[in-house]
């Protein structure tokens, strides 16, 4: 008779959940681990989607997060193409879409975001786009080329992106904002303003403080945008990019607490001692900060992976992370760290008329926040250590060039 052996299972294929089956094995896990995809694909890289996989410049192999022998090697099962659709907590089972139950001493929920959906007119219609998937990518992918023209509704990461890919692709784009500038959620002032102006000069149009009334079709196809204001937006496809919303459905109807996420704490535990959850599905601390919140990002999903596969296997917990964020547009590069939660002074290190500058976000006290940098590796790189060390530094010295910031971080 065989000896047991422990079984984790991964609820979701994503980077949260291939980079938890990793760590797992890396760090001594010996049972068996399942790791459950809905997608046919092994665990791949999305963020690539809206910049080279749009412009053909990527491929499912360079895409994937390991190669497929990976996993065999390993002994983690992948069972792609179903997912958890339900889960007894009593019992420690899941079932899957496909009939399968599976028993699990651990199970690690990374189950992600989908597109926010707007509930316009005209939704529904052909060539109205989301981008989460390599399917989606596929099909926007098939849309934009020469003589085409995108409408993107929303004026984040996301819309951005694409729209740069559009333009590289040879099709007009217009970007579609109903704030008063783009990335006014998740970006200061300073940063909006010099891409808004990199994308006007690409040639892609940006309107803001707009309301999207809805989408005409023709022939069942999008045809235009319309706006509150009577505008008229003629456009062969439409991208809606305004936000994520977690998916949180499995674990609310298992009971477990959400807020904006599955709750979880420093460990990625639930509030089932059974259960981990991470990725774009949780709502978690965020030290640094004194506040919980919820991060979409491929650094979020890695920290969040080593938390739980630390925690299960007993080993001490890896040590908080600053969150960051990057973003590919055009040739600029934007790397962001830190959160600028309550910020009271922003201070800028270089131009902002061309690339090659940093936007350092402080509080009252002249703690670093945050910083936002374009094509400015270095001062990211010291703004991110003097964020993890909550250090105050005096708003000249951050704001002049000839400071050395490696000065700064000792």
């Amino acid at each position: 008779m065989s000896e047991y052996q422990p079984r984790i299972v991964i609820a979701g294929a994503g980077h949260a959940g291939g980079s938890a089956a990793a760590f797992l094995r890396q760090y001594g896990w010996k049972g068996d681990i399942t790791l459950v995809g809905e997608e046919p694909n092994p665990p791949y890289q999305r963020p690539p989607l809206s910049k080279a996989w749009l412009k053909g410049e990527a491929t499912a192999e360079s895409l994937a997060l390991r190669p497929a022998r990976f996993y065999a090697q390993q002994r983690i099962e992948l069972r792609l193409g179903t997912r958890v659709a339900a889960l007894d907590r009593a019992g420690r089972r899941v079932t899957l879409a496909d009939g399968t139950a599976l028993d699990y001493d651990r199970l690690i929920l990374a189950l992600g975001a989908r597109p926010r959906a707007l509930p316009l007119p005209g939704a529904d219609l052909a060539g109205v786009l989301a981008l989460r998937g390599t399917a989606d990518a596929d099909s926007l992918q098939a849309a934009l080329r020469p003589g085409r023209r995108l409408a993107v509704i929303g004026g984040g990461y996301i819309g951005l992106e694409v729209a740069a890919s559009a333009r590289a692709l040879g099709a007009e784009a217009v970007v579609i904002e109903r704030e008063s500038r783009v990335l006014a959620r998740v970006a200061g002032r300073a940063l909006s303003d010099f891409l808004a102006a990199q994308h006007r000069g690409h040639g892609v149009e940006i309107i803001t403080g707009a309301q999207v009334l809805g989408i005409e079709g023709e022939g069942g196809a999008a045809c235009a945008v319309l706006l509150a204001d009577g505008t008229r937006i003629p456009c062969d496809t439409v991208l809606v990019g305004v936000g994520a919303v977690p998916n949180v459905e499995l674990a609310e109807a298992a009971g477990l607490d959400c807020a904006n996420g599955i709750v979880v704490d420093l460990a990625a535990r639930s509030s089932d001692p059974f259960i981990y959850a991470i990725g774009d599905c949780t709502h978690r601390p965020l030290p640094l900060y004194g506040r919980t919140g919820r991060l979409e990002s491929v650094p979020n999903a890695i920290e969040q992976a080593k938390q739980a596969a630390a925690d299960i296997c007993g080993r001490p917990p890896p040590p908080p992370e600053v969150p960051w964020f990057w973003s590919d547009q055009y040739d600029l590069r934007l790397q962001m760290a830190g959160l600028a939660f309550d910020a009271h002074e922003t201070v800028v290190r270089g131009g902002t008329d061309a690339p090659g500058f940093a936007v350092f976000h402080l509080d009252a006290g002249h703690r670093v926040l945050a910083v936002e940098a374009v094509n400015a590796p270095a001062e990211f790189m010291a703004g991110r250590m003097l964020v993890a060390k909550q250090a105050r530094v005096a708003p000249a010295l951050l704001g002049d060039p000839a400071q050395p910031l490696k000065d700064l971080t000792a």
